[in-house]
């Protein structure tokens, strides 16, 4: 089973489709009408953050880029083109992030970066989410533009990955009270001219090691699609090679930076969602501590069109439809069979919890940790890929071929 309604954008041959008038129609209109929203309501400055969000949906679903079956082509068969490909986003994002961040602030906008304490909760819950990625069949960034692609079983993946988010939050500090060094920032510790050398030796030395792993399988290594002219119609409709995606992802990650003020993250909003729905059910989700603290308190009282995460979600999931309908891939089907959706359910429960206890997902924790110059970053791949070893020899039990799909 594939990991996604989404076609491969590895190969150029892909069947060409009719496009679906009706849902880009749908798409651009809810998209127009979610921004005029957004412009009146709060202010443009989120408004260009739901189009941000959009664009990131265009871009992960004409790219077909994912993180989950990226790190099982890697396991199982030794591939490392997906680790390339975000390795090369990785170093994009890098370029700009260390001296904007080092400058503290851009046309008048603070700036931050995600960094996060080094410990336990860091490796328990990548490893979790790791294990979630491969049960689930997608990542963070996976399950949004999926769902916006017309995944009906990626549905029941966000429904629990809001739940497990927010379960998440209950034990957040049990878990951040177990032993931890401070966070360690690169760009801080060695000024950022020597923090981004530091990285791109980290860069070069991933991709060297995914190159030989590769080779010593197979003989060669898959390169990125050649001869690719950017058309507007291959723009458009689809389907992009890896490394347009890569460097799309890289550039709208900087514009997120200078638009907001700190880098792209998805999964808080997951947290936020459930604490709002189980208010809206009667109960109160400040009796647990996290709720009680400042941001997080604050968040609860707002609306959810004044929360940046959650407006740059609902934003990618509608970009995802619209490229899905120029695709004339928008085909959402009931047919899931009972065990990839407890798969699908037990994974994106997993992926919540997970993502809560290591401050982030595949996107917050891993590339906007590591473009941010966060060790953090780094040590999340680590424990992800160790979760993925797991997962990879679980999702038989689910119905999934252990390969990624082709």
């Amino acid at each position: 089973m594939a990991d996604s309604t989404a076609y491969d954008s590895s190969n150029s041959r892909v069947e060409a489709r009719a496009e679906q008038p009706a849902v880009i129609a749908g798409a651009l209109a809810a998209l127009a009408l979610f921004v005029v929203y957004l412009s009146l309501a709060v202010g443009l400055r989120q408004a260009a953050l739901a189009l941000i969000g959009a664009a990131l949906g265009f871009a992960l679903y004409h790219a077909a880029f994912g993180f989950a079956a990226a790190y099982r082509r890697l396991i199982v068969e030794r591939r490392g083109a997906g680790l390339r490909a975000q390795i090369v986003m990785l170093g994009i994002a890098a370029l700009a992030f260390a001296p904007l961040l080092s400058g503290g602030e851009a046309f008048g906008q603070p700036l931050g970066g995600a960094l996060a304490p080094l410990g336990v909760s860091l490796l328990v819950g990548a490893f979790i989410f790791g294990v979630g990625m491969q049960l689930a069949g997608g990542c963070a960034s996976g399950t949004l533009y999926t769902v916006g692609g017309g995944s009906t079983r990626m549905v029941i993946v966000l429904a629990s990955f809001v739940v497990g988010a927010y379960v998440g939050t209950w034990h957040l500090e049990w878990w951040h009270g177990r032993p931890a060094l401070d966070a360690i920032g690169l760009y801080a510790d060695f000024g950022w001219v020597g923090g981004l050398a530091l990285q791109v030796a980290i860069f070069g030395g991933l991709y060297l090691v995914t190159v030989l792993v590769e080779r010593r399988r197979h003989g060669a290594i898959e390169g990125f699609e050649p001869g690719s002219v950017l058309r507007l119609s291959r723009i458009m409709r689809g389907p992009w090679p890896l490394l347009w995606g890569a460097v799309g992802l890289a550039l709208l990650n900087i514009a997120t930076l200078l638009v907001a003020g700190r880098p792209w993250g998805i999964t808080s909003a997951f947290a936020l969602w459930g604490a709002k729905l189980e208010a809206a059910a009667g109960a109160d989700p400040r009796r647990f501590d996290y709720w009680q603290t400042a941001a997080p308190s604050a968040a609860l009282e707002r609306g959810l069109e004044h929360d940046i995460t959650s407006v740059m979600n609902l934003g990618l999931v509608l970009g995802a439809l619209l490229a899905a309908g120029l695709a004339g891939r928008f085909a959402p089907t009931l047919k899931i069979g009972g065990r990839p959706a407890f798969g699908a359910l037990i994974g994106g429960l997993m992926l919540g919890y997970g993502a809560r206890l290591a401050y982030g997902c595949n996107i917050g924790a891993f590339f906007s940790g590591v473009a941010s110059g966060s060790l953090h970053g780094w040590i999340w791949l680590l424990a992800a890929l160790a979760g993925t070893i797991l997962g990879v020899r679980l999702r038989p039990f689910f119905g999934f071929a252990a390969e990624p799909a082709r």
